[in-house]
This record gives structure tokens, sequence and C-alpha cells, in this order.
């Protein structure tokens, strides 16, 4: 009689596993937005998820495992801003628009990008996960800014690849920015500068700086 044979490495994660360990990235997530890497305590985690410590160590074996998935999260969040399926130059207004929603929704956002751009510095692997997620946003940005040209939507004497450098490089720049910085208010302008020197014909100007405008009412009142 033959033996029932086994499968060979990690079963798949069940629903309710891969929903707890979801529950126990964003937990960090917000440990880290609220009060940086210095806050980040594995025990909090899990106790914000509802789980013990033993749990959480079973999904996330060391605390820069944890660190790394959060990361992924925050980067995954970030690729929001892209629209696929659309013209290049219609997808570069939208990651423009995604950025003013990440920065008016999930201000946090901005704020994990900074901690985790600054530990970078000192941690070889998420140096190497910030290097190869920007080397992609880049080769991203650049074939939307050559098609986008190549449309006639942008100036024929654009320079796709430096513009590309130059936004990555921009919006990079607001990660570093205290959370206090990083409102509508501070970042419109910036945006608004940068879209008229890469020459994006926005359309609805009008209706985009109305939405900044009440932003800004909402964030006085609140």
């Amino acid at each position: 009689m033959n033996k029932p044979t086994r499968s060979r490495g990690r079963p798949k994660a069940a629903p309710e596993a891969e929903s707890r360990r979801q529950a126990l990235v964003l937990a960090a997530y917000r440990r880290v937005a609220d009060a940086g890497f210095e806050g980040l305590r594995t025990r909090d985690v899990a106790d914000d998820a509802g789980v013990n410590v033993a749990t959480l160590h079973y999904y996330f074996r060391t605390k820069e495992a944890l660190i790394r998935a959060v990361l992924a999260h925050a980067m995954e969040r970030f690729r929001t801003t892209f629209a696929p399926g659309r013209s290049p130059g219609a997808q570069l207004e939208a990651h423009f628009n995604g950025v003013r929603r990440l920065v008016r929704d999930e201000p946090e956002l901005f704020a994990v990008m900074g901690e985790l751009a600054q530990r970078s510095a000192r941690d070889p692997a998420i140096a190497a996960m910030f290097k190869d997620t920007h080397a992609t946003w880049h080769a991203t940005l650049r074939g939307l800014l050559q098609h986008a040209r190549a449309e006639g939507f942008l100036d024929p004497g654009l320079d796709p690849d430096a513009t590309a450098a130059l936004v990555t490089a921009t919006f990079r720049g607001m990660f570093m920015l205290p959370s206090t910085s990083t409102t509508p208010r501070h970042l419109e302008p910036a945006l608004t500068q940068l879209e008229k020197f890469i020459g994006i014909k926005k359309r609805g100007g009008k209706q985009a700086h109305r939405a900044t405008h009440e932003t800004e009412l909402r964030e006085v009142k609140s």
C-alpha cells in the first residue's frame, strides 16, 4: 500500500493566516508612523494586532523581517499613484494627483517612508530594497515620459531620463520632511511647479486648486 506523499516546501497561506500577517504588518506600520523605529516594539505590535508575541515571531522571525514587510507595504501604497491602462500623459497626471491623494488621505505613509529612508543608511537589507524600488520607479517614469513626449503631451526637447531623476529625487525629498511639512498646503506649490517644469498639460486646474483649498479648510477646522 502506497503511503501518502507530503508536499515539500512551505504550505500556502490560508486566508486567515494571510489576514493575521497583514494585521501585524499594519500594526507595525502604524507604530512606525506614530513613534518611529524607536517606538517599534514587537510586544506592542502583537497587542495591537490581537495576538501574542509567539504568533508574531511565527510570521516574522526577526524584527528586521517585520520592518522589511512594512517597507513592502509602504511601497505598495505608493504604487497606487500609477494608473495602468491609460495614455502615458494621463498616467503622468494620475501619478501627480495620486501623490496629492496620499498626502491628503494617508499622511502616515510619508512619516513611514522618512523613517525607512533614514534606516536604509545603516541597514544594508533596507538599502537594497530601496535601491531596487527606486530603480523600478525611475524606469517606469522614464518610460511614461518617453511615450508622453512621443504623443505630443510633453515638449519634444524634454530629456526623459533626467526628468525622471528630478521627479523621483523631489518626491524622495518629501519623504524626509517633518510630518508637519508634508501637508497639501506645504506640498501643493512644489508639485505644481514641478508639473509646470515638466510641461504636463494639466486639465481641470481650477478644480484641483479648489480641492486643495477645501482640504486646507478641513485641516484648519480639525
